[in-house]
């Protein structure tokens, strides 16, 4: 163990999770990265970061399983003190309307998204809160610019689920700020991620979407990560129950 402040980043070893890691390391954190299921990107990632200077912990966990979520701590007590928290971990299921939708994909959704989420947070203020002799923290939950968009005929599911977090963080910023840990949500826009091929099954989207953004432009993994570390930061010590927009204008 070291002194160095212990980040978890959940669904890290991909996309904005793993963008997150990379910035992360050299400034400093000692890393717990979590992932679903693809062992070899979250090993690469866990590499590069421990080349710049971090202690990096990787554990496999499907956080819409509470006994995963449980092992996943166990592992986090391993590695040292918790102090940095940022819930990624999340899906979209496949892009479609909402009747032609089954069940199991919307309850997959909310249970990885929301209640997974919510399971993370829970352990993680139990190790952050001050009155237990812990250090104080800083939660970041990532949300999406689905939010307020809607996404329809995409996956409301999805942004109902994202709608859900950004309650979740104000909720729980005002809650723990007693405590000394401070709870903020980011909220990406089109961001060029492998989940648009993988988890939506619709690749051809970014570019569908890519004239409605302001700055014409899609976001890179690394600007929404830059948001997502200043959070984290001392720099924000002020900031608590804020949802940060990164989407470029959308």
């Amino acid at each position: 163990m070291t002194d160095r402040p212990l980040l978890l980043v959940t669904g890290g070893g991909r996309g904005i999770g793993a963008a997150v890691c990379r910035l992360a390391a050299p400034r400093g954190y000692d890393l717990v990265v979590n992932y679903r299921s693809d062992k070899a990107a979250a090993e690469t990632l866990a590499e590069a970061c421990r080349a710049d200077g971090a202690a990096v912990t990787t554990v496999a966990a499907d956080l819409s399983r509470e006994e995963d979520v449980t092992r996943l701590f166990e592992a986090v007590d391993e590695a040292g003190h918790l102090t940095h928290l940022v819930n990624n971990a999340g899906i979209t299921g496949r892009s479609s309307s909402l009747v032609d939708t089954p069940t199991a994909v919307i309850r997959e959704t909310i249970d990885i998204n929301v209640t997974g989420a919510i399971l993370v947070a829970r352990e993680a203020v139990r190790r952050m809160t001050t009155g237990l002799g812990a250090r104080s923290g800083a939660i970041v939950n990532i949300s999406s610019a689905a939010a307020t968009l809607g996404s329809p005929g995409e996956y409301i599911w999805y942004a109902a689920s994202k709608g859900a977090i950004d309650s979740f963080t104000i909720g729980l910023a005002k809650e723990v700020a007693a405590q000394g840990i401070r709870v903020n949500s980011v909220q990406p826009g089109l961001t060029e991620t492998e989940i648009h091929e993988r988890s939506t099954g619709d690749p051809a989207r970014v570019e569908r979407i890519r004239p409605l953004i302001p700055l014409q432009r899609v976001g890179q993994p690394a600007e929404v990560a830059e948001a997502i570390l200043f959070l984290l930061s001392d720099a924000a010590s002020y900031i608590t129950g804020s949802i940060l927009r990164v989407a470029g204008g959308r």
